[in-house]
């Protein structure tokens, strides 16, 4: 097909993240932009796509492609699961909350970790460990770690940039998580195809080194835990956290998961009551991502199973299996009665409803955007060509596999799309670059991920955190801005060197340098207010 919308492809994304950005209101902006897409989608159509549309009229039609586009995400099996999950996920935390599990850990907690630094480095920490799946890992450290950033005002949404730093950058440098069975599925054909002796495992490998992206994004975490600076929006929600103990703006609307404060809490949880379950719900889901890849069947091994589950189903299985582990814990120890874990699970699930209609409006966003639709990405993926010096291709391609997966919300779509393209230009030009020039796909579409504000990623970690979607986007954008910037150097000395050793050791350097002068200068300025 070719590209029938050109450069209108790009208007759709620009209108729904400029609204989002400026007006501070994701729904409406969601919604302007997806019947913007449908827009455009209708009126500038060819004859063959306008043949399968429902109506041409310019204005009853796009709405029309809108309300089918909304339905249909969220009808299909994959999304409802996620959806079924976080109505899940919602109950449980309210269920420990009721039973006073996050309370009595909040308590443990804070007698074990002693500072604001100890916290923000514990919950990267479990961030790093918890690698099988983005969405679990957001959804379960901002669940487990939520009670000790609180207790030492740490904002919700730092807690939310650490969660989502965590989450993709660590899945794509693991070999052993959902993210890289579909990389694999994607490399292994194409580069047998462009003449490549290498598998998808091999390949996806040769991409750790060189994926500096991911690399910088988890050492930003670290250094600024460690140093205790903030720049940009953040620290304006920090210096209000630490000062007044709020930690959250008020934007006058519930964040995605609320403190069930309106709920009978028990005085008589402990610790145990928060660990046994978050621990069940990783056991389960594990046992379950291993059941729905085909283990215990016998016909394949542990590594074959983990890379063709089905991870969706496997976290509504873990779901259920850690709330009927929390009912058997719970009510028979008099922390709740059985009518009262039901009110608590019915009053968790509600709390999703937020995040519920943010996914939900941004699969069909990200749906008109792509090949079906408005084919963005591919249209973008077209611009970078094969004309560039190889040597500055790999940063060109971070930059536009970047573009893409913001402005679509998928990483994953991204893979689909620039994957065959780096490895079909680096086996006509250059086959010993095949590792960077996949590696800095694979960046850039994290890159994407991490920052746009349709990402189920993004809006995943709002909701583990339990912080305004709207509030993580604006304060994560200037960190990972500043990392994709060093990256962007970064594979510019890669593309001379096709080193990865070097270009890691420079990106290393460059960004330590940017953060220590930003540290000089966020304490200057702190200094200047203390005095005025």
């Amino acid at each position: 097909m070719e590209h029938v919308y050109g450069w209108l492809s790009l208007l759709p994304p620009i209108i729904a993240v400029g609204l989002a950005l400026a007006t501070k209101e994701v729904f409406g902006s969601l919604i302007i932009g997806i019947f913007s897409g449908y827009f455009i989608y209708v009126n500038f159509a060819s004859a063959e796509i306008a043949a399968n549309l429902a109506s041409t009229n310019p204005v009853i039609g796009p709405i029309l492609e809108m309300v089918n586009s909304i339905i249909e995400n969220a009808g299909d099996s994959w999304n409802m699961a996620i959806l079924i999950f976080l109505a899940l996920l919602g109950g449980l935390v309210a269920v420990i909350t009721v039973a006073g599990g996050s309370a009595a850990y909040g308590e443990w907690a804070t007698k074990k970790v002693k500072s604001r630094i100890g916290a923000q480095i514990a919950v990267f920490i479990l961030g790093c460990i918890i690698f099988i799946d983005d969405y679990f890992n957001s959804l379960t450290v901002g669940t487990v770690m939520r009670p000790l950033t609180d207790r030492y005002n740490i904002s919700r949404a730092k807690l939310a940039y650490i969660l989502d730093s965590t989450a993709a950058p660590v899945t794509i440098l693991v070999p052993l998580s959902s993210w890289v069975a579909y990389i694999i599925s994607i490399m292994e054909p194409t580069l047998r195809g462009a003449g490549f002796e290498m598998n998808g495992l091999n390949g996806f490998i040769a991409t750790i080194p060189f994926n500096i992206y991911a690399w910088l994004s988890l050492l930003m975490v670290v250094l600024v835990a460690a140093l205790n600076i903030e720049f940009g929006p953040m620290a304006d929600f920090e210096a209000r956290a630490m000062e007044t103990g709020e930690i959250q703006a008020d934007q006058g609307s519930t964040p995605p998961v609320d403190d069930f404060s309106s709920l009978d809490i028990s005085s008589k949880g402990t610790p145990w009551d928060l660990i046994v379950p978050i621990a069940g719900l990783i056991t389960f889901t594990l046992i379950a991502m291993i059941y729905t890849g085909g283990y215990f069947n016998g016909e394949v091994t542990l590594w074959q199973a983990l890379g063709d589950t089905d991870a969706a189903i496997s976290l509504v299985y873990g779901g259920i299996g850690a709330l009927f582990l929390c009912m058997i814990m719970f009510v028979p120890r008099g922390l709740m009665t059985y009518g009262n874990f039901m009110n608590a699970f019915i009053q968790g699930v509600k709390s999703m409803v937020p995040a519920f209609s943010i996914l939900i409006l941004a699969w069909t966003f990200g749906s008109v955007l792509r090949d079906d639709g408005l084919q963005t990405g591919t249209f973008v993926a077209t611009i970078v060509g094969n004309n560039l010096p190889i040597a500055i291709l790999p940063a060109i391609i971070f930059i536009a596999a970047g573009f893409i997966a913001f402005s679509t919300g998928t990483s994953w779509g991204t893979f689909a799309i620039m994957l065959p393209i780096a490895i079909s230009i680096s086996a006509n030009v250059n086959p010993e670059m095949v590792g960077l020039m996949m590696s800095s796909v694979l960046a850039g579409a994290v890159f994407g991920d991490h920052c746009s504000p349709i990402s189920d990623t993004t809006i995943l970690s709002s909701t583990g955190a339990g912080c305004h979607h709207i509030d993580h986007v604006s304060t994560q954008i200037p960190y990972a801005a500043t990392v994709a910037g060093v990256s962007f150097i970064g594979f510019i000395v890669a593309g001379f060197t096709n080193n990865a050793i070097i270009s890691l050791i420079v990106s290393i350097g460059l960004l330590l340098t940017i953060v220590l002068l930003l540290s000089k200068h966020y304490k200057k300025e702190n200094a200047l207010d203390k005095r005025a």
